[in-house]
C-alpha cells in the first residue's frame, strides 16, 4: 500500500513501518535530538556545529540523523504521528503550515528576546517562519532555486552556457550540438514533476501555484501545457529519458547533474557548494530558463530550510538555545558557511563574508545580479502542499514521461486531483 506523508500523520502508523528508509545515524544517545535532510557534506558541518554546541554548554552529544529528501517526509511524519519527533526538526517552507497548524510544532514567540534572538535576521526571513503571525521556524539561511549548471559541458560543445537571457526554447535549439560533443549526457533533467521549476515558469507567465487563500492558482490548461512543455523536451533529447530520471531519489549524488547524465539541475542556491565537490567539471548557477525571450522571471528569496520545534519534546528549552547557537555563534558560522544559504544573521553573515571561496561568492550574488527576474515571496503555501507535490505532481509526471497518460490527460487529473486534495485538507 502507497501512503503518503498526510496519511502517515492522520493515521499515526507505528515508526517500525518506514524502518526501509535506513537513514544514516549519527548518534543514539538520550538527550537532544535533530533530524534533517541532506547529504554527506551537510552533514559533516552540522555534526562539527553540534559538537562545537556541546562543548560550549558542556552538554551530551546532540543525537542526529538525516536522509534524502524524497525519503525525509515520509519518516518525519512518521515520527511525528508517533509521537516520537525529535526536539528539532529541519523544516521546509512549503510543509511549515500543515505541521504548525496539525500542532505538531511548538510556538516560539515566547523565547524571544531571550533564547531567541532574531533582532538581526532579515526581516523577510523572520516572517517567512511564521504560521497565522505566531514564529514556529528559525531560518537557517535565505536561499532559493536556480538552474544548476555544468559549464564545461556546454563548453565542450562550442555553446555559451545558458544564463539570464536563455529560454526553454534556446535550449532546445542547442540540442544537436551539444548532445554531439556529450556522450551519454542530455542537457537537462526533466524538471516535469519538480515543483519549483513548475512555480518558477507559473510566475513567469503571471500566476502562481497557490492564491493566498490557499486555492490552486492555475487550471488545467496551465498543468496541460507544462507537461507538453517537457513531453517535447523528452522527445527531441534536451532532456533525460524517463527511465534515467526515475534513478534519481532525491540525493545530491543520484542526482542527474553528479551522475553525469544532465548537464543541468534544478536545485537550492546553496547547493552548488556540495555539487561541485562531487563533480570535476566545473559548476555554475544561473536563473532558471524564460518562458520568452525577454520575459520577466520567477524567482524569489526563501528560507532554504528552518528549525522548528517539535511540540512534543520535553527539552525544548535546550533545543531553542541549540537553534540559536546554530544561527548566531561566529564559529559555527564558520563551519557552516553557505552551505545552508546565505546566513539571515548580519553579525554571522558579516563574520564569513570576506573569507568565502569564489565558488561561494557565486552563491551570494545570485541574488543580487537577478535584478527583475527577482519577486516577492508568495505566501506559506496551504496544508495538503506536500501530498500534492509528493504523491500527485510527481506521480502524473512520471506517468506521462512513460507514455501511460497524455500531458492534456495528465493536466486535467493534476488540477482534478490538487482540488480534492485541498478539499479534504479544508
Amino acid at each position: 500500500m502507497n501512503l503518503n506523508r498526510r496519511q502517515l500523520i492522520k493515521n499515526g502508523l507505528a515508526l517500525g513501518a518506514m524502518a526501509a528508509l535506513a537513514p544514516a545515524i549519527r548518534a543514539q544517545e538520550t538527550g537532544l535530538r535533530t533530524i534533517f535532510w541532506g547529504g554527506q557534506a551537510r552533514a559533516e558541518r552540522t555534526f562539527k556545529v553540534f559538537d562545537l554546541f556541546s562543548a560550549a554548554r558542556g552538554g551530551g552529544p546532540v543525537a542526529s540523523e538525516f536522509m534524502g529528501f524524497n525519503d525525509y517526509w515520509a519518516k518525519v511524519a512518521t515520527l511525528t504521528a508517533g509521537g516520537n519527533a525529535p526536539d528539532l526538526i529541519q523544516m521546509d517552507y512549503r510543509y511549515i503550515v500543515e505541521y504548525a497548524r496539525r500542532g505538531a510544532l511548538a510556538p516560539l514567540d515566547g523565547y524571544l528576546g531571550g533564547a531567541l534572538d532574531v533582532s538581526d535576521f532579515d526581516a523577510d526571513q523572520v516572517e517567512a517562519g511564521k504560521v497565522d503571525g505566531k514564529l514556529y521556524g528559525v531560518s537557517l539561511g535565505a536561499g532559493g532555486f536556480c538552474l544548476q549548471v555544468n559549464a564545461s559541458a556546454f563548453e565542450r560543445a562550442g555553446l555559451p552556457a545558458p544564463g539570464p537571457e536563455t529560454s526553454y526554447a534556446d535550449l532546445a535549439g542547442m540540442v544537436s550540438d551539444f548532445n554531439a560533443a556529450n556522450a551519454g549526457m542530455h542537457m537537462l533533467m526533466d524538471a516535469s514533476g519538480n515543483e519549483p521549476a513548475l512555480e518558477n515558469w507559473l510566475r513567469q507567465r503571471g500566476k502562481a501555484l497557490y492564491t493566498p487563500d490557499g486555492a490552486l492558482a492555475f487550471d488545467a490548461a496551465d498543468a496541460s501545457e507544462w507537461f507538453a512543455l517537457w513531453a517535447d523536451l523528452r522527445g527531441k533529447g534536451v532532456c533525460v529519458p524517463a527511465d534515467v530520471q526515475a534513478l534519481s531519489t532525491g540525493t545530491i549524488d543520484t542526482s542527474m547533474l553528479v551522475s553525469g547524465k544532465a548537464a543541468t539541475g534544478i536545485t537550492g542556491v546553496n547547493e552548488l557548494i556540495a555539487y561541485q565537490a562531487l563533480v570535476q567539471d566545473t559548476l555554475k548557477v544561473t536563473n532558471m530558463p524564460l518562458v520568452a525571450a525577454g520575459g520577466k522571471g520567477g524567482h524569489y528569496r526563501k528560507p532554504t530550510m528552518l528549525w522548528t520545534l517539535a511540540n512534543t519534546s520535553t527539552l525544548k528549552d535546550e533545543a531553542v538555545d541549540l537553534a540559536n547557537f546554530f544561527t548566531h555563534d561566529l564559529e559555527a558560522a564558520s563551519v557552516l558557511g553557505l552551505e545552508r544559504g546565505i546566513p539571515c544573521s548580519a553579525a554571522s553573515r558579516e563574520h564569513i563574508v570576506t573569507g568565502l571561496t569564489d565558488l561561494e561568492k557565486q552563491t551570494v550574488d545570485f541574488f543580487a545580479n537577478l535584478g527583475d527576474l527577482l519577486g516577492d515571496i508568495p505566501p506559506p503555501p496551504p496544508a495538503a502542499a506536500g501530498e500534492i507535490d509528493l504523491s500527485l505532481l510527481r506521480t502524473i509526471s512520471q506517468e506521462i514521461a512513460f507514455g501511460a497518460k497524455t500531458p492534456e490527460a495528465g493536466g486535467a487529473e493534476m488540477v482534478s486531483g490538487a482540488n480534492d486534495i485541498l478539499a479534504r485538507a479544508g
